[in-house]
């Protein structure tokens, strides 16, 4: 008899961008956040994806879903509700899961990103 682990599929992270300052935080767009386009590809993110948001400064976790913002422009704002989530200058971590076969994930190697957390670039 298998084990039940072989045929289960287990979220992973499997991107993160960890401590990023909020540049824009604006309530009346529609939703989500918009990521620097750099840092998504730094983070294997792609756009309308579902991520986590962790605000460091407040203990506030959200999902919402990425907008691609300006490259290299260090660009993170979250929209609509969650702007209400986040001030201008707060520290956030953005975790983007994945699911995987069991014995995949043991292996998995997330793609993770530590911008500079003055200017949100990679350096």
């Amino acid at each position: 008899m298998r084990p039940q682990s072989e045929n289960m599929l287990i979220q992973i992270c499997k991107s993160k961008i960890h401590r990023v300052r909020v540049t824009q935080a604006d309530l009346n767009y529609i939703g989500s956040i918009t990521i620097d386009e750099a840092l998504m590809e730094a983070a294997n993110l792609v756009e309308g994806e579902r991520v986590q948001v962790v605000n460091c400064n407040n203990g506030e976790r959200l999902e919402t879903y990425v907008i691609k913002g300006l490259r290299n422009s260090g660009t993170i704002c979250l929209n609509g509700p969650a702007a209400r989530r986040c001030q201008v200058n707060d520290i956030v971590i953005i975790i983007g899961y994945g699911f995987l076969d069991f014995e995949e994930a043991k292996s998995f190697k997330p793609a993770l990103v530590f911008p500079n957390e003055q200017t949100n670039l990679i350096d």
